[in-house]
């Protein structure tokens, strides 16, 4: 028999609370994240400094509600982000979301089954956040060319990560601190393959779940996902040296995006300097001239632009502006305005409102007339952008882009590449790995430290800070080893497979309030005591633990890349609750079984 548990200490009673009150106020989502991460760190602050822990002064208390702010997991997220930045602004990985894309096209449902089972192969063998960085851009690349919102598929690929990298002993950090410290209690070394099978087991029923229910369960709440689907019309000049001379419509329609149309049809073969109406929304737009190698600015002043942004080492940036009622474009057309002469920036396209079509907005050459309201698609550097918008009376919309450098984007993949080989192979740490990779990315100019605030989610930083003060009290309070006590009291009248998911769910717990560091610290000794009381093989216990470390799906403060894809998909709490918590008791059911089944408890 178990001997009875004691009453828990005023520590870890109050550690739950705060627990317990922390989960409800995210999922309940009435204050904002931020609030409730910034109230949290201040009430263990307070109570930590009024009440300190045993052998504690105030001001030890309060390091560790700060501690977050400074700590290595905060550093390394910060600076993925910004290496995630890089390869954006550079269009590094646009190869690779142009190849997924062409699956994508063939069938959404397609294309992201092929993207799930690449990410769960990858992160068999990488650790999972470095694969969840080098696919985060191109799924957000993925988005904007067509494919299912980023919403959508973003968790559903972090979860595929998270299982993949659960297969093998080097697929996380966690998995290794599990199998140490199983070591260290007396257990044989585990090889990196050794529990493989039940994982790819239990991945294939989770499978159809990610791939069918979880983008369902998510709504398109990407930013600016109303603003994508304005489109603009403009004349498109076929140059000498393009793909379509020769060519009829037909052979050209598969390579172009689905939101990129011919409104003029051509008679026969495309010519050269023919100049044909399109339509398109801002990234078709720019996917489909890419693809047609056409021209709807003049040659002249696009290369003009690039240039001087190059040597004046700014970014050349695509706003929308708003023609009003007091502008001198009024009742012109582009061809007519000047605006390339005068200001040196290029329209790209002109976007009317509905309303405005049926008022003849074309002249007797095709081009279009400019009216109130319409809006046009800008390129340009910022002064000459602002100067036009000064000058001509234009309101510039908030969300303007910049151009991609691609004369980094070479540079820009070495160095991403670089640092998660360097943190795969296990020469550096991830945190340190991570860290002198956004350092170079800033020397070489691939990221610009003026910009870094772009890159960087102030949401995610202190819900960071917030979970690992949360998992310090947690641990440190004693509240983590009195639940596993009362844990092991109880099992010993249950059957071995309810064992196994009990400690299953209760280390998932762990993970998902704490941290996966805290859960297979505090985890791993209790089921292999919990083994040895209980008359059971001590590995499949253990390796219930270790697959409970990596069921972190309901929470974003459950593992760093969960709050690595909130700010890219726009997430809330609830959004990870609502998928998250079928996902971890599908795949606790699964793998006690499967567990049950091999070692034939």
């Amino acid at each position: 028999m178990i001997a009875p548990v004691e009453a828990p200490s005023f520590h870890a009673v109050a550690a739950m609370a705060v627990t317990v009150a922390v989960f409800v106020a995210f999922a309940r989502g009435r204050i904002a994240t931020e609030i409730v991460s910034l109230l949290t760190i201040a009430v263990i602050a307070l109570g930590l400094y009024f009440f300190p822990l045993p052998g504690q002064g105030p001001t030890e208390g309060l390091d560790l509600a700060f501690s977050g702010f400074g700590h290595y997991a905060l550093i390394t997220i910060c600076s993925l982000m910004i290496m995630g930045r890089g390869l954006v602004v550079t269009g590094a990985l646009d190869p690779a979301s142009r190849v997924l894309a062409r699956v994508w096209r063939i069938n959404k449902q397609l294309g992201l089954l092929v993207s799930l089972l690449i990410a769960m192969a990858l992160s068999m063998i990488v650790n999972d956040t470095p694969v969840l960085v080098l696919l985060l851009p191109i799924f957000v690349a993925l988005a904007q060319r067509g494919a299912m919102p980023a919403s959508k598929t973003l968790i559903p690929l972090n979860a595929a990560v998270l299982i993949g990298g659960m297969a093998t002993t080097i697929g996380t950090s966690t998995n290794l601190l599990v199998v140490s410290i199983a070591r260290d209690l007396g257990m044989p070394q585990m090889s990196v393959f050794h529990f493989t099978p039940i994982v790819l087991a239990a991945a294939v029923v989770a499978l159809p779940y990610l791939w069918l229910v979880m983008p369902r369960l998510l709504g398109d709440n990407s930013p600016g996902a109303a603003q994508a689907q304005r489109r603009f019309v403009a004349r498109m000049r076929v140059p000498a040296g393009s793909d379509l001379v020769g060519k009829r419509m037909e052979e050209v329609a598969g390579s172009l995006p689905e939101d990129f149309a011919f409104d003029q049809q051509p008679g026969g073969a495309f010519q050269p300097g023919q100049r044909l109406r399109i339509s398109a929304t801002h990234d078709a737009l720019e996917e489909g001239l890419r693809v047609l190698k056409g021209q709807v600015a003049p040659g002249w002043v696009v290369d003009r632009i690039r240039r001087l942004g190059a040597a004046q080492g700014e970014d050349v940036q695509v706003v929308e502006m708003v023609v009003t009622a007091d502008s001198r474009l009024v009742g012109r057309t582009l061809a007519t305005s000047g605006i390339a002469d005068h200001y040196g920036v290029a329209v790209l396209g002109v976007h009317k409102p509905q309303k405005l079509m049926h008022n003849r907005p074309f002249d007797e050459r095709g081009d279009i007339r400019l009216a109130e309201g319409d809006v046009l698609l800008v390129m340009g550097l910022p002064d000459g952008l602002a100067e036009f918008a000064g000058h001509d009376s234009l309101l510039q919309l908030e969300g303007g882009r910049l151009m991609p450098r691609r004369s980094k984007a070479v540079l820009a993949a070495a160095i991403m590449f670089g640092s998660v080989a360097l943190a795969s192979i296990g020469f550096l740490p991830i945190a340190i790995a991570a860290l002198g990779g956004a350092i170079v990315m800033f020397v070489t100019g691939c990221v610009k430290f003026d910009r870094v605030g772009r890159a960087l989610s102030a949401k995610v930083i202190v819900l960071v800070a917030a979970s690992i003060a949360i998992g310090r009290i947690i641990l440190e309070s004693g509240a983590a080893g009195w639940l596993g006590e009362v844990m092991a009291s109880g099992l010993q009248y249950l059957p071995p497979a309810a064992v196994l998911a009990v400690i299953m769910l209760f280390v998932t717990v762990l993970t998902n309030f704490a941290s996966n560091a805290t859960a297979a610290t505090v985890g791993t000794p209790i089921a292999f005591s919990i083994a040895g009381q209980l008359g059971l093989p001590a590995e499949p216990l253990i390796l219930a633990v270790l697959f409970g470390c990596n069921l972190c799906y309901a929470t974003p403060i459950a593992y760093q890349t969960n709050m690595l894809i909130m700010a890219e998909g726009s997430y809330e709490f609830r959004d990870y609750l609502r998928t998250g918590v079928p996902l971890v008791l599908l795949m606790v059911a699964t793998l006690s079984y499967l567990l049950v089944t091999s070692y034939g408890m």
